[in-house]
């Protein structure tokens, strides 16, 4: 086991410590759970790639929450907001950042107590952002071109970055469950989308991969059974 994967969390439950540490590299059919609100607890997300001229995000979350609430925050020393995924309070509302710059996507049907997915798209070269929300685009909205992501980067689940790895709020933080985080560097075409979305023979993130994750727990979070919702 590599020294760089670590959980921080109290050796009084070292049946939840093991249960964690022995599944840290194959997390098919695994979910993080947030299962309350706090201003601490976080997974952090490792890559070595320090260079993004186009990014895709996608990630599927389950949550009850009607707050403004963080699903993925990726800060480097010189912008906090390199890339995020932010869900504001109007039911409807959902903004992408790239760059410290965000657009608003309107008209979204964020659904409470459902596993949503979410796919986020950014170019430099056009500064061209779009959301996904289970299989369906938005408007493709400009934010910030001609300059790319660099710098190495902090990725966290749970807490939204205010600072290079921290100025958390907890009125800001996720409660719920996250899982099958992938991020490219690239700009996924609809295709490639809708095979994430429906789960079926997608090519997984060349920079984050969630079948083989490297990731650090700080804080009360979860690593469980995936809970799938049957009708």
């Amino acid at each position: 086991m590599s020294p760089k994967h670590q959980i921080k969390m109290p050796l009084s439950n070292p049946i939840v410590f093991l249960f964690v540490f022995c599944i840290l590299f194959y997390l098919s059919g695994k979910m993080f759970t947030f299962p309350q609100q706090t201003s601490t607890a976080h997974v952090k997300l490792s890559t070595t790639r320090e260079d993004f001229s186009a990014v895709t995000v996608c990630l599927r979350s389950f949550t009850d929450l009607s707050r403004n609430h963080v699903l993925f925050s990726l800060a480097t020393p010189s912008a906090a907001n390199d890339l995020m995924i932010f869900k504001w309070a109007p039911a409807n509302q959902i903004e992408i950042a790239a760059r410290n710059v965000g657009a608003v996507f309107d008209g979204q049907e964020y659904t409470l107590n459902a596993w949503l997915s979410v796919c986020a798209t950014w170019d430099s070269a056009s500064g061209l952002e779009q959301l996904w929300l289970n299989g369906k685009p938005s408007s493709r909205k400009f934010t910030s071109a001609g300059s790319n992501i660099r710098g190495r980067a902090i990725i966290t689940l749970g807490q939204e970055q205010d600072s290079y790895g921290g100025g958390f709020d907890a009125k800001q933080s996720f409660v719920g469950m996250i899982s099958d985080v992938h991020m490219w560097d690239y700009v996924l075409s609809p295709y490639e989308i809708h095979c994430y979305m429906d789960n079926i023979n997608f090519t997984p993130g060349n920079v984050l991969n969630w079948r083989a994750l490297d990731f650090q727990i700080t804080g009360r979070v979860l690593l469980e059974e995936k809970q799938n919702i049957f009708h």
